[in-house]
């Protein structure tokens, strides 16, 4: 039985998430039932990433087993050609050894956050970037993400419902670069916590409108507590880049 390795790209915008819903539209959901239509299987699609409701994938990472075998090239075209409308792109296919998990084999994790900042109300960019009316001063946030790097307990942005046994991570990368009226917040690491990245990017926001300064938040990150947390940002502006093995 070959595994398939699936690169993905999706908007996330009419979609509850990554993970498969009894009644709600999920990527997963539409990702199976395109792998039955062509192969007439009931598969499990495995996700690198369980992107939540209205996060969109550059580079999303899958894998699927299927009894019968397909040339990567036709499975990727037949499942682009079963999955429409949702605005779903099978980009690659491969097969892979059957020890490659999507999910457990990544080393690296890699997001990156829109915010666009302007007053004027987005057009083009609606539903896929955060729109910040006030100025930001991205040199601070930028002094600000330095002191989350490293390996610390992140429950300050932890979700509530969060299923990690552990809050500590590992982040490698956190950087806030501007180009004109446009913010991307950049960070990788070998994972995340339950919304982690959108709480870290609201708490950088506050610290970008002069409301907290870099030793506020180094102190929320120490507090521990899911309390100090600053707003969580929209899942609008956040992209799941890509995904290293």
């Amino acid at each position: 039985m070959p595994r398939y390795k699936l690169i993905i790209e999706y908007d996330g915008t009419p979609f509850f998430g990554w993970q498969v819903q009894d009644t709600l539209p999920s990527v997963q959901g539409a990702l199976e039932a395109a792998v039955k239509a062509i192969s007439g299987e009931d598969a499990r699609v495995h996700g690198a990433g369980r992107t939540d409701a209205g996060v969109h994938a550059l580079g999303q990472v899958a894998h699927v087993d299927l009894a019968k075998e397909f040339a990567p090239g036709r499975l990727r075209d037949g499942l682009n050609a079963h999955i429409r409308p949702h605005p779903i792109g099978i980009l690659s296919a491969e097969i892979v050894p059957d020890a490659f998990e999507a999910r457990f084999s990544a080393i690296k994790r890699h997001y990156r956050y829109r915010i666009v900042n302007r007053r004027s109300n987005l057009a083009v960019d609606a539903g896929h970037a955060w729109r910040v009316p006030q100025m930001l001063d991205s040199d601070a946030m930028h002094e600000g993400a330095q002191r989350l790097i490293g390996k610390h307990d992140f429950t300050t942005f932890r979700h509530t419902e969060c299923q990690a046994k552990s809050p500590e991570k590992t982040l490698d990368q956190l950087d806030v670069i501007r180009n004109g009226d446009a913010i991307d917040v950049v960070t990788s690491a070998r994972s995340y916590l339950h919304s982690q990245v959108r709480s870290m990017v609201g708490s950088l926001v506050w610290v970008g409108s002069g409301r907290w300064s870099a030793d506020d938040l180094a102190a929320a990150l120490a507090a521990r507590n899911r309390a100090a947390c600053g707003p969580v940002s929209p899942p609008d502006g956040l992209y799941l880049v890509r995904v290293d093995y």
